[in-house]
């Protein structure tokens, strides 16, 4: 495993925010990994275990996520908010411009950026995540955001993981389970439970079925710099023809499909590891 540094910063509400920092050279832009709705930095270690050192990585804990402080207004717990906290970052550490790596939730957070700080971006990959968002997604994270749970062992949550989401990565082995239960579960006084303030659970019950068709706009603002995006073939919250769509959408729009995963690819699949070399390939080419 990549090793890095636990660095913080300090959001424009005053909370205190955390990121995994991976060394790499000051020559090119950093990639900056943006997780899920209830995931957190340890989301992108295969990013990290590929690429520190040939590329600085941070890997970023959304506020109410990780080792980020939870805020005590859930209504902050929405994209616009959890944008001007990475554009904090970014000032706070005179950040010019960087890569970045949206999952899910940070794929829209990473569309508001473009829009707000164009000049800011040197590519982006989204994965499994677009303009439009497919219903059934949105219901079957409805069911399970905010409700805890805890586990006494690693193997029992990682069984329990395993059962509900057997049909989003149906060729995970039991170890690749529990290497799944140690990034979105943190283990406090001998219980596991998951790493997020379930309080989170209310704005996004709150929320419409995902972005609707303005957000468009949002997706048309990564024009003009490397795009990658990525699709679970099982995807239930990225559409396959809304993909296509996005793909046609932006000449410089790659699509790749990750076999044989739903929502949300983890980034170590070969499909996906080619298409972010191919990525940050472009991104050295167009400086």
């Amino acid at each position: 495993m990549a090793i890095w540094t636990d660095r913080y910063w300090t959001s424009g509400d005053g909370l205190r925010l955390h990121y995994r920092d991976y060394d790499g050279p000051s020559d090119r832009p950093p990639i900056v990994c943006l997780p899920g709705l209830t995931r957190n930095a340890r989301d992108f270690e295969p990013v990290a275990d590929r690429y520190a050192g040939t590329w600085r990585v941070l890997s970023l804990d959304f506020r109410g996520r990780g080792l980020s402080d939870y805020d005590p207004k859930p209504e902050n717990y929405a994209p616009p908010a959890y944008a001007a906290d990475v554009l904090a970052l970014f000032d706070e550490i005179k950040l010019e411009r960087a890569v970045l790596f949206g999952t899910s939730l940070g794929g829209l957070v990473t569309m508001i950026l473009a829009a707000a700080a164009h000049d800011r971006i040197a590519g982006v990959m989204l994965n499994d995540i677009g303009p439009e968002i497919d219903p059934r997604g949105i219901e079957r994270i409805r069911g399970y955001v905010g409700r805890a749970s805890e586990f006494a062992t690693w193997e029992e949550f990682a069984s329990a993981l395993a059962a509900r989401n057997a049909d989003v990565y149906p060729r995970y082995s039991a170890a690749q389970w529990e290497v799944f239960a140690r990034r979105i579960c943190r283990e406090h006084e001998g219980r596991i439970a998951f790493d997020y303030d379930m309080a989170i659970a209310d704005t996004f019950s709150r929320a419409p079925n995902g972005p609707a068709a303005s957000a468009w706009p949002l997706y048309q603002a990564l024009a003009g710099f490397p795009l990658l995006i990525l699709r679970g073939e099982l995807s239930d919250l990225l559409d396959a023809e809304v993909a296509r769509k996005m793909a046609e959408a932006l000449p410089d729009a790659e699509l790749v499909i990750v076999d044989d995963v739903g929502h949300a690819p983890a980034l170590d699949e070969p499909e996906a590891i080619a298409g972010i070399d191919r990525l940050l390939a472009r991104v050295l080419a167009s400086r």
